[in-house]
């Protein structure tokens, strides 16, 4: 499927990954956004244009080859300034509260992240959650949803235009006490398989195919 589409225009529930982002977004009150364009980039501008559709203001980041999420966060950061952002991974579908990310406050930590019950094919999770904290903890784990609020100040270390992992990143900033985050127990799926893509498919068509 991606040797045709990247994945964030991949269809679920009759709607591509990117739609459904972008109308919650919208619906959260966010109004600038910013998508990291790599494989297939031209594909995705012609789609979903400067965002007037959604309701919202769409700059893109062009990636030449693709730099990863910290490595794009950081090509993107003259775009996206100094206060905290939402990051949103393209290739996930989750219906977690945007409006009530974009009312947490970082104070000195770094991000907050959306966490989720470890799904079958990544049972031993990401990161440990205690009491709103973040570590690398051998407790109770969970998985990164690819959602979080973030200060730009994350990626202070990578030079624009360097291929860098955000992993990493996070979890040396949970060894110093600076990630929050919390639970979310509701949809969420990435589309790392063709298996997980039908089932998110068939799971919304399911439940929204009779308000069409």
């Amino acid at each position: 499927m991606t040797d045709r589409l990247p994945k964030p225009l991949l269809e679920v529930g009759r709607k591509p990954l990117l739609a459904w982002h972008l109308e919650r977004l919208a619906a959260a009150g966010f109004r600038e956004v910013v998508i990291n364009v790599s494989h297939f980039a031209d594909l995705i501008v012609s789609r979903v244009g400067d965002g007037s559709a959604f309701g919202l203001a769409i700059e893109y980041s062009r990636e030449a080859e693709p730099l990863e999420t910290a490595g794009g966060i950081a090509r993107a950061r003259a775009r996206l300034g100094e206060a905290p952002f939402l990051l949103v991974n393209g290739d996930v579908y989750c219906e977690c509260d945007f409006a009530r990310l974009r009312g947490e406050r970082l104070g000195g930590g770094l991000a907050h992240l959306v966490l989720v019950p470890n799904p079958a094919h990544h049972p031993q999770g990401d990161f440990s959650l205690d009491d709103g904290r973040v570590g690398n903890g051998a407790g109770a784990r969970y998985t990164y949803a690819g959602i979080a609020l973030m200060s730009p100040a994350l990626v202070d270390g990578i030079e624009p235009g360097t291929r860098a992992p955000l992993a990493p990143l996070l979890r040396a900033a949970a060894e110093q006490g600076r990630i929050a985050g919390g639970l979310y127990e509701g949809i969420w799926q990435d589309v790392g398989t063709v298996e997980r893509l039908a089932a998110l498919d068939a799971l919304l068509e399911e439940r929204h195919g009779t308000e069409r």
